[in-house]
């Protein structure tokens, strides 16, 4: 009882618990303001929901079982939620939580390493603060955030030798996404020689490597028609399958070293590392062995999207980023030194303000890199035709099959049938829906204005569908028997 009621009062539980409250509320208005998108809040609501009135999991976004996407069979569980209500606003509560929850068990880490009470708190802060924490959590809905707040309690387990929660925590990781399991096992590599953590190093590279051959070589080709990981086409100049990419990377270091070392990789590592970059060492950079897989895998892609703090790409780096600053802030002081030097000069600031420096340095880079700003610029550019499209949103009243825009999909998504208007796939049989909502002022991602407004003509003049809605350049149609 005295254990739970120190949680309950510690500052922290508040701390994550406004700071979730307020990512939900961020979240939620990005979804309302019509700015989340079928890939990937539409793809995994649907799933969801599938899920949850027991049905296959297909998603008709991607047009393969859910399992032949990432393996994520974490959505398994989270879809009980929708037996309770079918809402996609279960996602982003989830995802609020997951991604502030991580602030515990980095508090924790501090702790347990040897940081006092108020550089713990700062190190939480730090992690709350770290810009790509807010961005990921305004991007849609991903499962790797489940993974996070496990990860990092992996970590604590290993080190406090928790071997059974170290291993649940592991195999939760793993069941968020498929591309975890080279961190899980990259993971085992750091703490098996790094940590002398033996077992649990033995433990995390057995699962890590055997579950990455499970779902590369067999789950994902099952489900997909024998096709390999969907990431695999971004790595084309190194080859066409996940063994030839690691051959290539090995056999052909040039093909590689190109992409290292360039100016877009200079570019993303300080974004990467502005944020703790007055607490890196040389000496205390053994935990970002963990990040190494997912870093190389950003660095060699040939999708901008990897290499910037906005989407989900970098979230698993942060954990070990932290870990190493955790590390060094805990040698500088054992021996005696200033965890800050400023540059040039050398000045060592007063040991007094260094927690308020660490988390002065998190908000100002957070300020800085964190895109708070779409809500008064990106996010409105839509507002001439939030009413009419909500008005046409609650004229589909059944649960046929519907085209729709990217933006208008993760709305309408609770069916088995939905498809995105693609301006390089038209429609084959526009009879093969029951619905079609189009926005020709915001045609939506993959599609124009052009190609919106020739669709609309084509609906006009077929009499399969009548039109039942159209305001402000928002236009529903309906199949006559509909």
């Amino acid at each position: 009882m005295l254990i739970f009621k120190h949680i309950k009062s510690h500052p922290l539980i508040w701390i994550i618990a406004t700071t979730a409250i307020i990512f939900m509320i961020c979240s939620s208005i990005r979804h309302y303001l019509f700015q989340s998108t079928a890939f990937e809040m539409g793809i995994y609501d649907q799933v969801a929901y599938l899920i949850s009135q027991g049905e296959t999991p297909f998603s008709s976004f991607l047009g393969i079982h859910h399992l032949g996407n990432h393996a994520a069979l974490a959505m398994y569980p989270l879809a009980l939620l929708y037996k309770i209500y079918p809402s996609v606003y279960w996602l982003l509560l989830i995802q609020a939580i997951s991604l502030t929850l991580g602030a515990w068990p980095t508090w924790s880490l501090a702790r347990q390493a040897g940081l006092n009470e108020s550089k713990s708190l700062a190190m939480a802060l730090m992690y709350l603060f770290y810009p790509v924490i807010f961005n990921i959590n305004l991007f849609d809905f991903h499962p790797e955030v489940m993974a996070i707040p496990a990860l990092l309690g992996a970590i604590l387990a290993a080190k406090l030798d928790k071997i059974l929660w170290f291993t649940i925590a592991i195999i939760w990781v793993l069941a968020c996404k498929d591309a975890l399991s080279l961190t899980v096992a990259a993971m085992g590599i750091w703490l098996f020689f790094f940590e002398k953590k033996r077992l649990c190093g033995a433990i995390a590279l057995t699962f890590g490597v055997g579950w990455f051959i499970i779902v590369t070589q067999g789950i994902i080709p099952h489900f997909k028609g024998g096709k390999g990981p969907g990431g695999v086409g971004r790595y084309g100049y190194l080859g066409d399958s996940v063994f030839e990419i690691a051959i290539n990377i090995i056999l052909k270091p040039g093909l590689v070293l190109g992409r290292i070392f360039s100016w877009e990789t200079l570019q993303y590592l300080g974004l990467l590392l502005l944020p703790i970059i007055w607490w890196l060492s040389p000496r205390h950079l053994a935990p970002l062995i963990g990040a190494l897989p997912v870093l190389v895998k950003n660095i060699l892609s040939d999708i901008d999207a990897q290499r910037d703090l906005i989407h989900q790409y970098s979230l698993p780096l942060l954990p070990f980023l932290l870990l190493a600053v955790i590390a060094t802030l805990v040698d500088r002081e054992k021996i005696g030194q200033n965890p800050i030097k400023l540059p040039i000069t050398n000045y060592q600031l007063p040991k007094f303000i260094i927690t308020k420096f660490i988390i002065i340095w998190s908000l100002v880079t957070f300020l800085a890199l964190a895109k708070y700003g779409y809500f008064w610029t990106i996010y409105l550019d839509s507002l001439d035709t939030w009413q009419a499209t909500k008005n046409a949103i609650t004229l589909v009243k059944t649960s046929g099959n519907v085209l729709t825009t990217a933006n208008i999909a993760p709305h309408l998504s609770h069916r088995k049938v939905i498809n995105l208007t693609n301006v390089n796939a038209a429609p084959k049989n526009l009879a093969d829906f029951d619905y079609v909502l189009l926005n020709i002022r915001h045609p939506g991602w993959n599609s124009n204005q052009e190609f919106a407004n020739s669709l609309v003509n084509q609906l006009k003049n077929n009499p399969e569908f009548k039109l039942s809605y159209d305001r402000d350049g928002v236009y529903l149609f309906n199949r006559n028997n509909k």
